[in-house]
């Protein structure tokens, strides 16, 4: 069994995790909303941000986790 060691990915991987929070809460995403209907109801464009800061999350993350040492 392998014990719990702080390696050099944990802060990044924190660091990932508090992005990840920050840009998909739904606060954020109410202002981006509300935004969006008061310049004419760009709902796609929001809906594609979204998707795209999801995407970037997950390819951040995999990046970090191939570049971990084993």
């Amino acid at each position: 069994m392998r014990h719990w060691q702080a390696s050099r990915e944990a802060p990044r991987l924190w660091a990932l995790f508090v992005a990840g929070v920050l840009a998909l809460n739904f606060p954020l995403l109410g202002v981006w909303a509300y935004w969006s209907e008061r310049l004419g109801g760009w709902g796609a464009p929001l809906a594609v941000a979204a998707f795209v800061a999801w995407g970037t999350l997950i390819g951040v993350l995999a990046w970090f986790m191939e570049r971990a040492p084993d």
